[in-house]
């Protein structure tokens, strides 16, 4: 490891690669048992979610795929509050199963905005697998149907979840050191409660 590493600004890695990999069999094989006989359209959420999406994918049936990209992070930390959509799908849902793939719910506003959009269009049923359920960090009602794991109050990237765009390669998912994003926000994570397994 060489000092220009982005692994050198990782604090911790919470979930590994095998861990990851393991975490997407589930999930697609919940999936691909609860929609069997149908072909449901996987949204992908631009840009965190299309790792977990292609993984998840290998372990369903048939399906296909469409991608939205909305934000309310804006390249910080911290969730601005107001949730903007910048990418809308192409395809015409009415009558169909979606089946949004996160990377990571937090506060809770962007998956609202998706599902009540997508409702608003007919969809005929929508469920959501995240890779990461911040539960703590809910300020509105949204549930996750699929959960990959239940994550800490903690900044975390890798695995697809970037800072200011930067991490998303990383093969794992790690909390970011303090001092690498604004210590004006350091408050807003507490790595205190991440346990020693994670």
């Amino acid at each position: 490891m060489t000092q220009w590493d982005m692994n050198n600004d990782i604090e911790r890695v919470l979930y590994s690669e095998a861990e990851i990999a393991a975490a997407a069999k589930r999930v697609g094989e919940e999936l691909a048992a609860d929609y069997e006989g149908r072909t449901p359209m996987i949204l992908s959420v631009l840009k965190g979610a299309v790792l977990w999406t292609v993984d998840v994918m290998r372990h369903m049936q048939y399906s296909d795929v469409e991608f939205i990209d909305v934000s309310s992070y804006h390249g910080g930390i911290a969730s601005s509050g107001e949730v903007e959509l910048n990418i809308d799908l192409q395809t015409d849902i009415e009558g169909r199963d979606i089946i949004i793939m996160e990377d990571i719910v937090d506060t809770g506003r962007s998956l609202k905005f998706m599902i009540e959009l997508l409702e608003s269009r007919g969809a005929a049923s929508v469920k959501v697998a995240s890779l990461l359920d911040k539960k703590e960090g809910r300020v509105v009602e949204a549930n996750v149907d699929y959960v990959g794991f239940d994550v800490p109050k903690a900044f975390v990237v890798g695995y697809g979840l970037d800072y200011k765009q930067l991490y998303r390669n990383l093969p794992y998912v790690g909390v970011l050191k303090r001092e690498v994003y604004d210590t004006a926000h350091a408050d807003l994570v507490d790595t205190a409660d991440i346990t020693s397994e994670h």
